[in-house]
């Protein structure tokens, strides 16, 4: 498996596709598909039975998930989308900002 500089919980902007310039926050990282979901992008509609859960039925908006080029890290400092590096400190890894060189 391919490591990957997102994780969820992460302020991400989107940089490439139809929803770019759109941010939100990173739900769920799918690391053996390369992609992500980020809530409020890449909405879509599904169609749904009716069930116990919902007996009424119907579409229902969700969001779909995106290919983690397509998105960056919002540096939390400057507020503008940097790479990440990880370096060692101490004895732990850590994520930083390209940009401010701040610890994420």
């Amino acid at each position: 498996m391919i490591k990957l500089k997102i994780k969820s919980g992460d302020i991400v902007r989107v940089i490439a596709g139809d929803h770019k310039g759109e941010e939100g926050k990173v739900l769920r990282v799918y690391r053996e598909k390369n992609k992500a979901i980020v809530e409020g992008v890449n909405m879509v509609s599904k169609h749904t039975k009716p069930s116990a859960k919902s007996p009424q039925g119907g579409i229902v908006k969700k969001e779909a998930s995106i290919q983690i080029s397509n998105i960056s890290l919002i540096d939390p400092k400057t507020k503008e989308t940097t790479r990440v590096g990880i370096r060692v400190e101490g004895d732990k890894k850590v994520r930083f900002s390209k940009k401010s060189n701040q610890v994420l």
